[in-house]
């Protein structure tokens, strides 16, 4: 899985700001708790998440099902002069040394997993190795975006050295999206074609709470992405404050 997106990622994601973004995590981790020693950051891709909390001073450790996308993280880790440990593991088959005082995962990771269960294990186990009155920040897709912008939609993006053709096929019924990617590599006058297929789930609020409530992580706040505002009705990401009850 994901083993053509990993290559083109950063690139695709290139208004992803890492720095901004940890930096608001950062705000979250002091308002509700404390800043984290340890960090897990769940699902944690290429891990520019991963490598901007080390450099403000957290241990971190990054777990993806990727290994490819694993290798580039490690790559960027190296060019950083970060000391992040990486593990290539599914989320809900995490199974790390020993605890950790604060945990993340972010960019919709977890609507990847379109299994229910699958969801509730991931969060049991992020739980099991969380230190009691941790938190755990994460963010998921609203319906809103499954809906609206995802949906049935076909995006196109042109890049320097990428055109990537992004279609959707969207099951109301499921609240899946399946997502197929063409990319088209330049080299020289010519482009190689490569080809990613994955889906997205949008939960429910109602799911969302049933699982986190059977993991024993209580929701402190739900937020617009980037906010400290409640959502609306047209919210495209929910950022999720939790922790773990004693």
């Amino acid at each position: 899985m994901y083993n053509n997106f990993a290559a083109f990622y950063d690139e695709l994601m290139y208004d992803v700001d890492y720095k901004k973004r940890t930096a608001y995590l950062m705000r979250l981790f002091k308002k509700y708790g404390s800043v984290p020693t340890l960090l897990l950051d769940v699902a944690c891709g290429t891990g520019g998440f991963s490598n901007e909390f080390d450099r403000l001073g957290c241990e971190v450790i990054g777990v993806d099902m990727s290994e490819e996308m694993l290798g580039i993280a490690r790559e960027k880790s190296a060019e950083m002069g970060t000391d992040v440990l990486f593990l290539c593991q599914p989320a809900e088959e995490l199974d790390l040394y020993g605890t950790v005082d604060g945990a993340i995962c972010c960019l919709d990771s977890l609507n990847h997993i379109t299994d229910y269960k699958k969801l509730c294990r991931a969060l049991q186990r992020v739980s099991l190795f969380l230190e009691p009155e941790k938190l755990f920040i994460f963010d998921v897709n609203t319906e809103y975006k499954h809906h609206e912008i995802l949906s049935d939609n076909i995006f196109v993006i042109d890049r320097e050295n990428i055109y990537c053709v992004w279609a959707n096929e969207y099951n109301p019924k499921s609240n899946i999206v399946d997502i197929s990617l063409d990319f088209f590599e330049k080299t020289g006058d010519s482009y190689t074609r490569y080809s990613e297929e994955f889906s997205e789930r949008a939960y429910t609020s109602e799911e969302l709470a049933a699982a986190l409530k059977k993991a024993g992580l209580e929701i402190l706040a739900v937020f617009e992405d980037m906010t400290e505002a409640p959502l609306t009705e047209t919210s495209e990401r929910a950022i999720y404050v939790t922790r773990k009850v004693e």
